[in-house]
């Protein structure tokens, strides 16, 4: 199942460290076939407030993401980015193309079909 490492970042200082952050995260990617699918962008606000950027990498399991984050080649860069940036950062596995709304319910609350 695919997994993916998420960051909500916001107050991103831009500057040198950060360029040498951005620099670098690719080449820590691509041992664990890691890639980003969203990476900030224009953001069209549909409810709530919608502040900072939103980062999304996907990788092939969660055994994966968490050997990218904790590789030597992740950890030399990340406090460049720890050191300019504020937000929250998570691992989340995705779902299947079959995945309905109603699967997260516990069973006591699944009507029958």
């Amino acid at each position: 199942m695919t997994s993916y490492a998420i960051g909500h970042l916001h107050n991103v200082t831009m500057g040198d460290a950060i360029v040498a952050y951005l620099e670098a995260i690719d080449s820590t990617l691509a041992p664990y076939d890691g890639h980003f699918v969203i990476h900030g962008g224009a953001k069209e606000k549909l409810e709530g407030p919608c502040r900072g950027d939103l980062i999304v990498i996907a990788f092939p399991g969660r055994e994966a993401a968490h050997a990218w984050y904790r590789s030597p080649a992740y950890q030399a860069i990340l406090p460049l980015r720890r050191h300019n940036a504020q937000g929250d950062v998570f691992l989340i596995d995705g779902v299947g193309r079959d995945h309905r709304a109603t699967d997260i319910l516990p069973a006591k609350f699944r009507r029958s079909a």
